[in-house]
Parts: C-alpha cells; sequence; structure tokens
C-alpha cells in the first residue's frame, strides 16, 4: 500500500476479484466509497480489502446481494445477531439443499438416458428421442 492508499487494481488483486467487481460493488453500495487523492483517484485502505474479501467469500458461497447486504450489516460490532445470521444462512442451506435434490434428479434422468445409448452411429438415439419427449 502506497502512501496514499491502494488502486482499485490493487484492491482487486489483493482481494482476489476483478476490478470491474469492485466497481460494481460499489456502484450497488456494498463497498463503501473509497477516499480520493487530489488527483481524483480512488484510495482504498485495508479495511476496503476485508469487506471484499468478506463479499468475495459470500459470493463463493452462493448468498444473494440483498443476504451479502443484511450480512454485511450484521457483521459490524453493535450490530451483531447471530440468531438473525443463523436465519439468513439456514434459509440459503435449504436453497443449496433444493438446488443438490434437483441436480440428483436431472443426473439421474441423463444417467440412465446415456446408459441406453448404444453409440453406434444409428438414427435412433435414446437422448435425442427423451429430449424431443420432453418439448
Amino acid at each position: 500500500m502506497g502512501p496514499r492508499g491502494l488502486s482499485i487494481g490493487q484492491l482487486a488483486a489483493a482481494a482476489g476479484v476483478n476490478l470491474e467487481t469492485v466497481r460494481y460493488y460499489e456502484r450497488i453500495g456494498l463497498m463503501p466509497p473509497p477516499a480520493r487523492t487530489g488527483g481524483g483517484h480512488r484510495a482504498y485502505d485495508p479495511v476496503h480489502i476485508q469487506r471484499l474479501a468478506f463479499i468475495r467469500h459470500a459470493r463463493t458461497l452462493g448468498f444473494g446481494i440483498e443476504d451479502i447486504r443484511t450480512l454485511l450489516t450484521l457483521a459490524v460490532p453493535g450490530h451483531r445477531s447471530c440468531a438473525e445470521v443463523r436465519n439468513i444462512a439456514s434459509a440459503h442451506l435449504s436453497e443449496v439443499r433444493t438446488k443438490l435434490a434437483h441436480l440428483a434428479r436431472l443426473e439421474a434422468i441423463l444417467s440412465g438416458t446415456i446408459d441406453q445409448c448404444s453409440g453406434a452411429p444409428t438414427p435412433a438415439c435414446p437422448v435425442l428421442d427423451m429430449l424431443d419427449a420432453t418439448m
């Protein structure tokens, strides 16, 4: 970090995100606006790195933007509520489990259909028949 703070590129690299991601999070209010240098350039500090890493980790876990916004508020000392965080995380876990069940059903359908396919260069194809039947 230089005497004037981190540039947006340095912040993005330090947090492991794309530069445009930083701009997007600033635009939607997940990232607080940074200080500006005399020349108008953004000057980030370690607090920005920590917040951006928090957001990146939450996104990796699949949390939506509004949930992350709430979690960021709840992460502030004095605003912490493990009960509220638990409710958000539990709702998200339920969504993840629903998606996993759906993917398991898809896997079973595809696997079964592929197993029926001989792979021979014939016009009969169970995969195409299955796809055509769902239209």
